[in-house]
């Protein structure tokens, strides 16, 4: 059945509003039922108001209601008030321009759904709902703001200049980005030194992005919600609120409700004995009586089928069926087999000769739609049906065979899903004739099925419903009681339901169908029917009144007076009273009686459960009822009448009162069907032989739904008999009135509350103006988050309205839905016109829509998200504890009954030659008198080949020559700092300890990258100017590169120190080699920006520097006659001590490979190692990820090249961050068929205070992974899980602490040690710490912080280094070399990186891991916070249509999987989010970035 609901609420309403405004006197209803009024219809003084309001066109048949419309307006007028500026959401230009008319086709207008179909639509336009400051967003969003986002590209004043004229203009699109022409390297810092004026809370003075982003926190400060109720936290778990019962809850009142009985079905004499003994009989006695006439598009009849001729047909096709199909030894069909009716609605006499030509050869027909193309959505479940149904053979009309798709041979596809079918045409001419000995068997009607009708189910499932001809007979009989049904005429719109022509053929009435296509040409059509044919019943639909309402007017000789049933066959959508109010207002002048109104229920499952009796029963039955409901009240499932002045009521009409030979009552929705009271709302279950019989093929399903036994209070059962649940939602009112509320599909369930998608929807659609979507196509479904529903409203946008009328009525949906409903909308999206999935006769497919939204997939053009109001169950913030205090207890190495979390590598013993060294220029001397031809440095180019190499003795002549230059050049003296700016090679080396002969201090700078010397340069300037270096050494290359004109532009080249060019070095050596007297003294500063943007030099001592080198040999047992190949970048950290200084401290080979190469080779580093050997590797992160997905498809080329990473020991990852253990694992994966063995990739740690903490090596255990319950790690707290609980987070141990290294884990806020069940700060005790800070500018605190602390209680002697770093110790049951338990360190993440939310800590991989995975366009994510806001940007690769698609997405995951709510979504190009040289994620420069609109973003979602 095609139920619809309907529109237009009239006369009564309005007259009883505007006379108790007029008197004054306002008597409020009881409550309880008592205020249901029965009252007959009577007409308004005048139609006149009805005629103003209808000037307008069309408005939604469905949901139209005029005084819901002054409710909504009168709430969102409220608003008004307030004036709240809401941030529009930004959008990339060329976003704009393809969801331009131009790329729009409207509607088809031929489809079947709910539209206006060539009807006006010229709705006026009301007072806009808000004064529009310059914040609400741009009036146009389009071509002058957003085109100079794509083209402006020049200095930043120009840019500047453009802000301030756009704002003065109020185009506030806020990402005018200019970009750099050209390429622009991933690895450079994008957003340099940007300089930002702050306002007093830190939001930059001329950014858009700000302003917007301060509106939408002045937004979230209004109280929306009553605050949380108290639940328990514990320690580690974050426990949802759990929903208490509202103390203002209405409950039901009344007293058990008694199951409401039908009239008796009173027995007749001559009624048939079954439906095929009908039409035999009216077939034989009366042939030429008319039984069906079909019209055409023009409205001429097309053809009347009498009754002798459906006769003589159905037997034709009943014999052509079983005996025709298949061979005689094996027919096809047998009786009893379910074949599939397949025949459009616009053909009802070949579908009515199909279904009795079934029912006389005992076969069971599933009728179903035609499906229009192979994909049609839903086509496919209804696939599976016929598919569980074993239907093997199709039955359709000529016409329909020919329009079905056929590929090329001609021959029909199979349809997906759809079982193999044999298409069998019903036309008599493709016949064969009976014997005429051959009849039919007639048998009385039995308990066998008699057809199959189709459901689908809220989630897109098609069930479907078996009805046996006893159930079929005892329908028609109590319909035709109920209607008072002789021989007449009864009039059908559309092929409401079987049903209609079964009726028909029981009381030899003549039907006159009108199809669908003739009422979208002529709205009146069915009226015309009515007064030509003096029709006694009409069967129509809510849409059709309103329809024939619009176009009344050009209609005179019209008359309605022959009608005595008008029956509503969607009478149960409390929507269609103000259709039937509206109709009977109009048409009473033209005869039509106020008791002809007839509204019916009716489900799949139960057939039709009630109806109103018309005016052959009036004398006798109850006079019409309707109640104003409180929609408070409804959603707790309790009546309570309202009066109309209220804004958030729903009027419903009675649908008449219970079937004959029925038993009907209400339970409850859900669990044990208890009986509920007579003021309470529940499901309609009905007990009567007219009823459908079960789910085809579906017992458990059958059982819960056919087979109900209610309950009353006391446990004692209603009834013997089962009942069947309707699907419908309601109660009974006084006198047996029916009254209907919803439906069970349309019900979502928010927070404990129920709400109707229908009623929603009504309240989206009253909202004016109108000019934004397409009535008929708007859906209202519920997702679940956070273990709660939550709504989501998708409606098409019409292609002329402009982005920011949508926004506003969209703004404007949710203050209605909020105000009317109390409940918030999680996502209103708008999706481009025709886009959304249609069923086959055109209406919107609820359960496909819904799917593509969890799927991403509905690519809308417009996005309002709300979770700020509608999530309400979020676990309340934490309440930091305080911590322990000195006064504890300690004893030993416990601290309130947890093991102190501290661990200590091996000792450091001297046992070397080189040992003896204090300095690392003594040890290179030592080497080149000693060991003077042995090799210690290979420098590979792209193609693999050695480029260069350095023996002892070479690169101690080189070094003496480089002291020269400084000493006679450079006139440098003892102590100066030079800036070493080479790219990474032996140059670099030579230059180093060249700089350590002379006895000048070192700076490594990365040189600026010639491509983009506008981002990099100002990085080197910076270091040289606060590392103060008194001079420049670097090669003849990027000398003439820093002198060019990009580099003039860019720097001031004045303020540079002398730049000495090393190309050129003196022949001799420099007279005396600066001999170093205090290990303490400075050796070389390590300057690199942190992740969070910051510049800081670390000074490192001649003493750390042996220490360290002697750690790392102990580790990596390094010796001279091994090779190590190192590709890593050489400016800092562990990188540039394996790239400079391990191999003059241990003799051993490094081969060099400088990781720029990879960019044009990716598998050099992989086939040197292979090629030379090599056992011990060292890489970063960016050079795994650029094996990994460089090579990803290259291994059996690779295999064939020989390459054999059998030999490798240890592949060690250097970075600065917690191990990336889904890369190191893909890694491991991808190159294991080449040999590489999974144990021998791990990774090192180090900082900023420690170059490195943490080296696997070569010996002790391998790298333990442990996995930790993430919502713990919030509170800092560890506690471990399985692998695979939920929110469960793996991690992979850091390396094997160095020897020499000691850790302790300490509280970062009271600086008081911690037991290893607890987060905190990695402190570390070192010979190799740095020494401090080198800021040139004295800041002592930071460096007391950072390099000297101590804990505030138990072993308060030592001196720690602070790392910055969050982690956790683990005692493991391996044991390392010295016999110990093994301590296994686990990185978490940087202190200054992780986000106070909500009082708990979190990291941002761990959020950006989530989001990465919620949908494959996403390629990078990263998150920061802003205010007390979460930002999230993510890169898009794919089209710039699927960017909308993401925001839900995301939304969601974060809200499900770290329970915070996402106030900014940012849609960006790939490679935006700016990463450096270790491949660390700049989230600060991002933030800055977006915050001074230096993004072009594609999208930016404010959500509300």
């Amino acid at each position: 059945m095609f139920w619809l609901p309907s529109d237009c609420d009239i006369t009564q309403k309005g007259y009883e509003k505007k006379r108790s405004k007029l008197i004054r006197a306002y008597v409020p209803h009881p409550g309880g039922m008592e205020g249901l009024s029965h009252r007959p219809f009577f007409p308004p003084p005048s139609a006149a108001r009805f005629h103003r309001r209808r000037s307008s066109g069309t408005r939604d048949e469905r949901y139209r209601s005029d005084v819901h419309s002054e409710a909504v307006q009168a709430v969102l007028a409220r608003h008004v008030e307030s004036k709240v500026a809401v941030p529009m959401p930004s959008k990339r230009r060329s976003l704009v321009v393809q969801t331009s008319m131009d790329a729009y086709t409207p509607p088809d207008s031929s489809s079947g759904s709910e539209e206006e179909a060539g009807l006006g639509d010229d709705m006026p336009g009301m007072e806009h709902w808000m004064t529009r400051p310059a914040l609400l967003g741009p009036a146009h969003l389009g071509s002058t703001s957003s085109s100079s986002s794509s083209t402006q590209s020049g200095g930043s004043g120009n840019a500047g200049r453009l802000a301030d004229s756009l704002a003065h203009t109020h185009l506030s699109h806020p990402h005018l980005a200019h970009r750099h022409i050209g390429t622009i390297a991933r690895n450079t810092q994008r957003y340099g030194n940007a300089e930002r004026m702050e306002t007093g809370d830190g939001v930059p003075v001329s950014s858009r992005v700000s302003a917007k982003i301060q509106q939408l926190v002045n937004t979230l400060k209004m109280p929306r919600r009553p605050p949380l109720r108290e639940f328990f936290v514990d320690d580690f778990e974050e426990l949802l609120e759990v929903q208490q019962p509202d103390p203002k809850q209405r409950r039901p009142e009344g007293a058990e409700m008694l199951a409401v009985r039908g009239e008796a079905l009173g027995v007749v004499t001559n009624w048939p004995p079954s439906l095929e003994a009908a039409l035999q009989r009216w077939g034989t006695i009366s042939p030429k009586a008319p039984c069906l006439t079909s019209l055409d598009t023009t409205g001429k009849p097309l053809y009347v089928l009498t009754y002798g001729k459906l006769w003589s047909r159905s037997v034709k096709l009943a014999f052509n069926i079983l005996h025709k199909l298949g061979s005689k030894q094996e027919p096809m069909v047998r009786p009893g087999d379910r074949v599939a009716l397949v025949f459009p609605n616009n053909d009802p006499v070949a579908f009515m000769v199909a279904f009795y030509g079934c029912l006389l050869a005992e076969v069971v027909p599933v009728p179903i739609e035609v499906p229009l193309t192979r994909k049609d959505a839903g086509s496919q479940q209804i696939g599976f049906l016929l598919g569980s149904c074993g239907v093997t053979v199709a039955l359709t009309s000529d016409a329909c065979h020919k329009g079905l798709p056929k590929s090329a041979t001609g021959e029909i596809p199979q349809f997906r899903g759809w079982p193999k079918l044999l298409w069998f045409v019903t036309e008599s001419k493709h016949l064969s004739k009976p014997p005429r000995d051959w009849f039919p068997h007639i048998k009385d009607a039995n308990s066998d099925t008699a057809y199959i009708e189709y459901k689908t189910c809220k989630d897109g499932s098609v069930l479907g419903v078996t009805v046996m001809r006893i159930a079929l007979l005892t329908h028609c009989q109590a319909l035709t009681q109920s209607c008072g049904y002789t021989e007449g005429t009864v009039r059908h719109t559309l092929k409401v339901m079987c049903i209609s022509y079964l009726q028909s053929v029981m009381n030899m009435m003549h039907v006159i169908s009108v199809p669908y296509s003739l009422m979208k040409v002529n709205p009146l059509s069915w009226i015309q029917k009515v007064y030509h044919f003096k029709a006694k019943v009409a069967c129509v639909k809510s849409r059709d009144m309103h329809w024939a309402l619009v176009a009344h007017r050009e209609q005179k000789d019209i008359s309605l007076s022959s009608l005595r049933m008008l029956l509503v066959a969607d009478g149960s959508n409390p929507w269609s009273i103000s259709s039937c109010d509206a109709f009977l207002n109009v048409f009473q002048s033209k005869g039509l009686r106020s008791e002809v109104i007839c509204p019916c229920a009716s489900s799949p499952e139960a057939l039709t459960v009630a109806i109103r009796r018309g005016q052959y029963h009036h004398h006798h039955s109850q006079p019409p009822g309707r109640g104003v409901l409180s929609m408070q009240g409804l959603s707790y499932s309790v009546v309570r009448v309202d009066t109309e002045e209220h804004l958030s009521v729903l009027t419903v009409q009675d649908v008449g009162t219970v079937m004959p030979g029925a038993l009907v009552c209400v339970v409850k929705p859900d669990g044990v069907p208890l009986l509920c009271k007579t003021d309470e709302i529940g499901e309609l279950c009905v007990c009567s032989v007219a009823t459908g019989t079960s789910y085809y093929g579906l017992t458990g399903m059958t059982k819960n739904t056919f087979e109900v036994f209610p309950v009353a209070s006391g446990g004692g059962l209603v009834s013997e008999y089962a009942f069947v649940r309707t699907g419908l939602l309601g109660f009974v009112g006084p006198g047996g009135l029916v009254f209907i509320s919803g439906k069970m599909d349309g019900l979502i369930v928010v927070s404990g509350r129920r709400h109707n998608a229908d009623d929603i929807i009504a309240t989206a659609l009253a909202v004016e103006p109108m000019k934004f979507i397409y009535r008929g196509r708007i859906a209202v479904f519920s997702v679940t988050v956070l273990r709660d529903e939550r709504i989501v409203v998708v409606a098409e946008q019409r292609p002329d309205s402009t982005e920011e009328d949508s926004f506003q009525w969209m703004s404007r949906v949710l203050q209605a839905i909020d105000s009317i409903h109390g409940v918030g909308v999680f996502c209103l999206g708008l999706v481009p016109a025709n886009t959304l999935p249609k069923t086959p006769l055109g209406g919107l497919h609820l359960s496909e829509t819904k799917q593509l939204y969890l799927e991403g997939g509905l690519h809308p053009c417009n996005v309002l998200m709300c979770p700020h109001t509608c999530v309400t169950n979020l676990p309340k913030p934490r309440q930091k504890q305080p911590e322990i205090g000195p006064a504890s207890v300690m004893v030993g190495n416990l601290v309130s009954g947890k093991r102190i979390a501290m661990a200590s590598g091996r000792d450091l013993g001297q046992t070397d030659d080189n040992d003896q060294f204090l300095f690392l220029s003594e040890v290179l001397q030592w080497r080149s008198q000693t060991t003077p031809e042995h090799i210690l440095y290979t420098l590979l180019s792209s193609r693999g080949a050695v480029s260069s190499s350095l023996t002892c003795l070479q690169l101690h002549k080189r070094a003496e020559r480089v002291a020269a230059l400084l000493l006679e050049r450079g006139g440098l003296q003892e102590g100066d700092h030079i800036a070493l700016v080479y790219p990474p090679g032996i140059d670099l080396i030579a230059a180093f300890y060249g700089c350590l002969y002379a006895g000048c201090v070192p700076i490594t700078v990365r040189p600026p990258h010639p491509q983009n010397i506008s981002t990099t340069l100002p990085t080197v300037k910076m270091i040289v100017e606060v590392s103060r270096s008194a001079c420049v050494m670097t090669t003849a290359v990027i000398c003439k590169l820093l002198r060019s004109k990009e580099a003039v532009a860019t720097v001031d080249i004045r303020n540079w120190p002398p730049v000495l060019d090393t190309d050129d070095l003196p022949k001799k050596k420099s007279p005396v080699l600066y001999k170093p007297c205090n290990p303490d003294a400075l050796a070389y500063l390590d300057f690199s920006v942190s992740t969070t943007g910051m510049l800081a030099g670390v000074q490192m001592s001649h003493n750390a520097v042996g220490a360290f080198c002697r750690s790392v040999k102990l580790q990596c047992e390094l010796y001279p006659s091994r090779e190590v190949a190192i590709c890593l970048d050489p400016y800092c950290g562990l990188g540039f001590v394996l790239w400079c200084l391990c191999s003059v401290y241990s003799g051993h080979q490094s081969i060099l490979i400088p990781p720029v190469e990879l960019e044009s080779n990716p598998a050099l580093w992989l086939l040197a190692v292979s090629q030379l050997r090599v056992r011990d590797t060292f890489c970063s992160y960016s050079v795994m990820e650029l094996c990994t997905k460089g090579l990803g498809l290259q291994t059996e080329a690779l295999k064939a090249r020989g390459l054999d990473l059998s030999r490798v020991r240890a592949c060690v990852v250097v970075a600065e961050e917690r191990p990336r253990m889904s890369l190191t694992h893909s890694f491991s994966k991808l190159f294991k068929d080449l040999g590489l063995h999974p144990r021998s990739v791990s990774t090192a740690f180090g900082c900023r205070v420690n170059l490195a903490i943490c080296l696997q090596g070569t010996s002790g255990p391998d790298p333990t992974t442990v996995y930790v319950d993430m919502r713990a790690l919030r509170h800092d707290r560890v506690r471990l899980v399985e692998r695979g609980s939920p929110h469960s987070l793996p991690l992979m141990e850091s390396g094997k602490i160095l020897p020499g290294v000691r850790i302790i884990i300490a509280n970062p806020e009271t600086k008081g040690p911690l037991g290893d069940s607890h987060l905190g700060e990695i402190w570390v005790h070192s010979a190799h710490n740095g020494s401090g800070y080198y800021s040139g500018y004295g800041e002592e605190v930071l460096q007391s912080d950072h390099f000297t602390s101590r804990l505030s209680f138990g072993d308060t002697s030592t001196v720690w280094a602070r790392t910055g770093y969050l982690g956790f110790l683990r005692r493991t049951e391996l044991t390392d070399a010295s016999g110990e338990r093994h301590d296994a360190l686990y990185v978490v993440g940087a202190l200054e990186e992780a986000m106070e939310l909500r009082g708990m800590r979190y990291h941002p991989i761990d959020i950006e891991t989530s989001v990465i995975r919620t949908h494959q366009s996403i390629m990078e994510c990263a998150v920061f916070p802003w205010t007390n806001l979460l930002v999230v940007v993510v890169e898009l690769e794919g089209s710039e249509q699927e960017a909308l698609d993401l925001v839900p997405m995301v939304t969601k995951a974060v809200l499900e999987e770290h329970y915070l709510i996402v106030g900014v979504v940012v849609v960006t190009d790939i490679g935006v989010i700016p990463i450096n040289s270790r491949g660390e994620k700049q989230r600060m420069h991002l933030r800055d970035g977006f915050l001074q609109d230096q993004l072009d973003p594609i999208y930016v979602a404010y959500n509300m």
